[in-house]
């Protein structure tokens, strides 16, 4: 059993706990007004969603994404995981829209493709993530630094045997 299905359930747990879910609210509301004072463009092209075609993956947390997809209408089919994973983007991504814009992740929150952005953007997310991580240790949940896919696919089909 790899390290992200043998966290899997707990995240899935923390991310229903609600100490841990106010917690991470706040970090995510601070992070919020921070990107609102510098004020980035966001041109709502989808090309923050196309990792592959900008040059970029995202990364989170175990916790984050199972706030994330413990929240979604439907969770990702493996299907799904398989079409984002062979075209280089997120499944949760609609047309050129984020279909969980709500409830993203930090990498998500924080990425902008305006070029101005990216000293500010660098700083801000290592700051949020020491914020997120004092969350997980706080709270004694299992600490995971991943890729966004990788997470979605040990977290996804918990939460649809769930549902």
């Amino acid at each position: 059993m790899d390290v992200l299905t043998a966290h899997a359930r707990t995240w899935i747990e923390a991310s229903a706990s609600a100490p841990t879910v106010r917690a991470l609210d706040a970090i995510y509301a601070q992070l919020a007004e921070e990107v609102s004072r510098r004020g980035p463009a966001c041109w709502a092209s989808g090309r923050c969603c196309n990792f592959a075609k900008t040059g970029h993956r995202l990364y989170c947390t175990g916790l984050e994404a199972a706030y994330t997809v413990v929240r979604l209408e439907r969770p990702p089919s493996e299907g799904d995981l398989r079409s984002a994973r062979e075209r280089g983007g997120c499944p949760l991504q609609v047309r050129n829209l984020c279909g969980a814009h709500s409830i993203r992740p930090m990498g998500c929150r924080v990425y902008f493709c305006d070029k101005s952005a990216t000293e500010w953007q660098r700083d801000l997310s290592e700051r949020t993530l020491g914020a997120i991580r004092d969350l997980h240790d706080a709270h004694a949940i299992p600490y995971v630094y991943a890729e966004w896919g990788q997470l979605l696919e040990a977290l996804s089909p918990l939460v649809r045997a769930e549902s």
